[in-house]
């Protein structure tokens, strides 16, 4: 299959571009490099620095004609978001009509979007969430992951098959460490430089945490099953912050105890996603527990040059 994958120079997409040469198919990554890395893909992918946003994007698809759309490019900060809620709807809005917009025009109709089932859900009814749950965002990411999937539902009259895969909390190698996104590689980093860690709030508040191998295992059976609608990617397990916290230390070998700051704004208290219907539609089930893709990350970030 010919694939098109924006965002793949960034975390997960780069690993889902490594999985999909991996199984033969060819890759197109488009990438403004903002925060992707060119180090990050592979030499067999063809890369085009270009914003999702351009108007120049659907010239490029027209020329590589992708069988398959993998959705990825994002703004992907909550905080970022609620200081400047403008630029997250520019990006992650504007830009995702304009891919699908160039996917009509190109003849594409199967495409996959990176979705949140924390940030859709937000404040949770149910434990873990199902895909019926409520979408009831508290933040303009979370807003504006659940407009792209309304858009996903308008663009059907235009021939588009879509899946919108509800990502919970990826972690694992390759994750940014400089930001705010991602408290995994941020921790980890810390805890390796001997440095003295943040806990925003008080550190009980859940996230359900998935390895990115598992996600782009989701990707690509979403793929060969031809999926369409929500499904939600993640591995039914609440984690506190403090034990996330607790569990990195002892791998890291870290016996720095933490700070509490503020809560921050737009996060919500707890969040883990049911992943009963992508089980029961594609066979899908969590490869990685916590324990081993914590230290599956420590390791890839202990052989880093530069922290």
């Amino acid at each position: 299959m010919k694939c098109l994958v924006t965002g793949g120079a960034g975390f997960i997409g780069s690993h889902l571009v490594d999985r999909l040469l991996l199984e033969g198919h060819e890759v197109l990554v488009v990438d403004n490099l903002s925060t992707g890395k060119r180090a990050n893909v592979p030499k067999k992918a063809k890369l085009v620095k270009l914003d999702v946003r351009s108007p120049k994007l659907v010239k490029k698809m027209r020329d590589w004609r992708p069988q398959v759309i993998f959705h990825l490019a994002a703004q992907i900060s909550v905080r970022e978001s609620v200081e400047n809620p403008v630029a997250d709807a520019d990006a992650n809005i504007l830009g995702l009509i304009n891919v699908l917009q160039s996917a009509v025009e190109v003849g594409c109709a199967r495409f996959y979007f990176a979705s949140s089932g924390g940030a859709c859900y937000g404040e949770q009814e149910q434990f873990p969430a199902t895909e019926d749950h409520p979408i009831r965002p508290v933040s303009p990411y979370g807003i504006s992951k659940a407009a792209g999937e309304m858009y996903l539902d308008f663009f059907k009259s235009r021939g588009i098959q879509a899946a919108s895969m509800r990502l919970a909390n990826v972690y694992g190698p390759r994750q940014d460490p400089h930001g705010e996104a991602g408290v995994v590689a941020i921790f980890t980093r810390q805890m390796l430089k001997g440095m003295q860690t943040t806990i925003n709030g008080h550190g009980k508040q859940t996230r359900d945490f998935v390895y990115v191998e598992d996600v782009v295992q989701a990707f690509l059976i979403a793929m060969i099953k031809g999926l369409t609608g929500p499904y939600n990617v993640g591995t039914g397990q609440e984690t506190e912050i403090n034990t996330l916290h607790s569990v990195l230390a002892q791998i890291t070998e870290c016996g720095i105890s933490p700070k509490y700051g503020p809560t921050m704004d737009g996060e919500q208290v707890r969040s883990v996603l049911g992943t009963a219907k992508l089980g029961t539609d594609a066979e899908w089930e969590v490869g990685v527990s916590l324990e081993e893709g914590l230290k599956e990350t420590v390791n890839w970030f202990r052989q880093q040059k530069k922290l």
